[in-house]
């Protein structure tokens, strides 16, 4: 019986022709758009769960899931139904509707929880209690108490809470960039972009393991999400490196720390860049055009890991034969690539990201009719649908359930007194502050996609940043970072668990591997504060000297991490190259000059003095 999951695309379709519908001819009031999409997400959620259920002969469970389906499109639709009666009270809450605010907060917890797993729910229920029993705690952290009426007209009524700003953005903005990215793979874009990242980079030692790094880069302005990347650019990039004699762990390590960078990746960024446009209300050009330079500083450092690790373990090119031609498949399939410049084009003569991505997908749907390998047939179509519809899913169901922690940030300034709580702690030092800041943000992250957690650390801890003189772009790019880095942190790494189910190799040590491989995307977030530059703020001539000072500090960073520059580094040469690296990325002649000195140093020490002992690699 293949009625559930037929239902499941159907709700997909559902979601992608309404999306793409109020595109064009304008969304709607905001709680109705939102409650439409949040109804459409929790339907599939239940669908598919329920399918499964009914293949393994669970009879009841089905009943018992499409029941909840019920109740949780009941709950996340009652505002869209109800629209003009409840703006009519002004926020007044019903009895009837305390009880479908309590309901429609456990489904989608709930559903949250099947989708994205038990931090993000455990954080809201931990939120939650402290809005109910707050008022039982000590000193400042404490509130003067809340009952169930006022906290759920908080977290349900109106377009706060639930239906707040982050899931507007996942109802427009991001549902657009995702059907977009899904008709690029459906074309077969993804190939094309793989194919000539292994050409470029086949012929070079280490090659399959470099066209990870630049088809995951590539990837990046299609997906945007870490897992996406991995399971998409992976599939193909983990066996190949494996078959040229990089170990698996080391494989998979350089696929998801790749693969985490695209969220970095200029123009079509991940969903959390959606998000930062509209809490710091900046431009989406402003964020793209800022993060150039960090995304490019990023994977400068990991293509030179990569290649370090190939030469110190002696890996040979390519083979001829095992190389795809570039030519060939630009032929085949290049043009779609254009819908990527169109989409650029149509935002930089000052349309909206959702109206650029709408004109983006016209122009890719015009661009799949010319030649038959591109073709996007009905069956392709649906194919699109459903990928659209499972990509939409943890952002929508994460981006609600965010929303329940707002609301009792909101309501009870516990916002306030954290980011209060962290400039206490500092002592007023922001290099403190920083660290503070990032390890909340990677603690809080942990096992949530980069929107959730991105959501989090920008509610709760760049205030303090901003508090202590922290630009506001260069406040929430360094918890962007600091929440993006959750993918590849220990213990909870998502992006190294997708690369360990293709690798076959332990997700912990992968995720040990890549914080190695990308060591320099937790050091950069703390110079573009220090050094605004960094972000492109200026005129060209004044970015010259820093930006080229930080790329090679990046590339002595990957050096020093590897432990090999023109040959095996010794524990005290890694140190010198390391302190080197962080001067040369430091704003400042002096500090650059001594940066260089030190480099230079050590290289003409492995150069002229008796090398030092070869020293084994972690990895």
């Amino acid at each position: 019986m293949r009625i559930l999951p037929t239902f499941a695309v159907g709700a997909s379709v559902a979601l992608v022709l309404f999306s793409l519908y109020t595109a064009a001819f304008g969304v709607l009031p905001d709680v109705m758009q939102r409650g439409i999409h949040l109804s459409l997400a929790i339907i599939i959620v239940y669908l598919h769960t329920a399918s499964v259920a009914f293949e393994n002969g669970n009879r009841w469970r089905v009943f018992a899931l499409l029941s909840l389906a019920v109740l949780g499109v009941c709950g996340a639709g009652y505002q869209a139904v109800y629209y003009e009666a409840v703006v009519s009270r002004y926020g007044a809450m019903t009895d009837a509707e305390i009880t479908i605010a309590a309901v429609a907060v456990i489904v989608l917890l709930d559903a949250t929880r099947r989708t994205i797993g038990w931090s993000m729910v455990v954080l809201a229920l931990v939120f939650l209690a402290y809005a109910f029993w707050g008022n039982l705690l000590w000193g400042d952290i404490a509130h003067r108490g809340y009952d169930l009426k006022r906290v759920l007209s908080q977290v349900f009524l109106g377009a706060d809470g639930i239906f707040g700003t982050p899931l507007g953005v996942s109802a427009t903005f991001v549902v657009l960039i995702v059907i977009l990215g899904a008709l690029l793979e459906g074309t077969g874009a993804s190939g094309v972009l793989m194919d000539i990242a292994v050409a470029m980079t086949g012929r070079s030692r280490g090659g399959p393991a470099k066209a990870a790094v630049v088809g995951s880069s590539l990837m990046g302005m299609i997906s945007g999400t870490a897992v996406s990347n991995v399971l998409t650019t992976g599939t193909i990039s983990i066996p190949l490196m494996k078959r040229s004699g990089y170990k698996a762990h080391v494989a998979g390590a350089i696929e998801a720390v790749a693969s985490t960078g695209g969220q970095l990746m200029p123009p079509i960024m991940g969903a959390a860049a959606f998000l930062m446009a509209d809490i710091i209300e900046t431009p989406y050009t402003d964020i793209a055009r800022a993060a150039i330079i960090p995304a490019a500083l990023f994977y400068l450092a990991v293509f030179s890991a990569v290649h370090l690790e190939a030469v110190k373990s002696g890996l040979k090119p390519m083979e001829p034969s095992e190389m795809p031609s570039a030519k060939k498949s630009l032929i085949e399939g290049g043009h779609v690539l254009l819908a990527i410049p169109a989409f650029v084009g149509f935002l930089m003569v000052g349309y909206s990201v959702m109206f650029s991505s709408l004109w983006a997908i016209y122009v890719l749907l015009f661009l799949s009719c010319l030649r038959r390998g591109t073709w996007l047939t009905p069956r392709k179509l649906l194919s699109v649908c459903k990928a659209t519809g499972d990509a939409v899913l943890p952002v929508a169901l994460a981006t609600a359930t965010a929303g329940i922690i707002i609301a009792v940030v909101t309501l009870t300034g516990i916002g306030l007194k954290f980011s209060s709580l962290i400039v206490t702690l500092s002592g007023g030092s922001l290099f403190l502050a920083l660290v503070l800041t990032m390890l909340s943000s990677l603690i809080l992250g942990m096992g949530l996609p980069t929107a959730a957690a991105y959501i989090l650390v920008a509610t709760l801890a760049a205030p303090a940043l901003v508090n202590l003189g922290v630009d506001l772009l260069a406040a929430h790019m360094f918890v962007f970072y600091s929440a993006m880095l959750s993918a590849i942190t220990p213990p909870v790494a998502l992006a190294a668990f997708a690369a360990a189910a293709i690798s076959g190799e332990n997700p912990m040590r992968i995720a040990v591997v890549s914080v190695k491989f990308g060591i320099v995307a937790f050091v950069i977030p703390y110079f573009f504060v220090l050094d605004i530059r960094l972000l492109g703020v200026g005129d060209f001539s004044t970015l010259i000297i820093p930006v080229a000072s930080a790329a090679l500090g990046a590339m002595a960073v990957a050096s020093a991490a590897q432990g090999w520059l023109a040959g095996a580094l010794g524990w005290l040469l890694r140190v010198t190259l390391f302190a080197g690296a962080m001067m040369l990325i430091f704003p400042g002649t002096i500090t650059n000059i001594a940066g260089l000195a030190a480099l230079a140093g050590v290289y003409a020490f492995q150069k002229f003095a008796k090398p030092a002992d070869p020293v084994k690699s972690p990895t």
